[in-house]
């Protein structure tokens, strides 16, 4: 999996890092029970401190993403619980369709939007 990381962008690099390995997961790229690299071996090849990389992979820990193993490190392990996932998708959603209300985007954009984006992981599970 190639991480790219913009040093220009205004989102943190944690949190780009964490992006990536979510959306490398999504289009299926990387898969369950896949390892990902060291914290070493991966702040080494993007060029980042190894702090950053233990905090992303923290975050992706608590949200389910992934687990470590004391013997192959971090691995992708996607939390089944898929009821809070829910939950906590309607908050951002909330805040999301807020703003867009107030730009005048209507309900049918943000459905096209929707399946466009869905259209791009190309998997049935979604």
């Amino acid at each position: 999996m190639l991480i790219e990381i913009d040093f220009n962008s205004d989102e943190a690099i944690y949190v780009q890092l964490q992006n990536q390995i979510i959306m490398g997961i999504a289009m299926d790229v990387i898969r369950e029970g896949d390892p990902l690299p060291s914290v070493r071996q991966l702040a080494e090849r993007v060029g980042i401190n190894m702090h950053t990389v233990n905090k992303a992979y923290t975050i992706l820990k608590q949200e389910g993403f992934i687990r470590l193993d004391r013997r192959k490190g971090a691995v992708i392990a996607i939390d089944v619980d898929k009821a809070r996932a829910l939950m906590e998708m309607k908050e951002r959603l909330r805040i999301l369709l807020a703003k867009g209300s107030c730009k005048n985007i209507s309900k049918e954009e943000v459905h096209a939007l929707v399946d466009e984006i869905y259209d791009e992981y190309g998997k049935g599970r979604m």
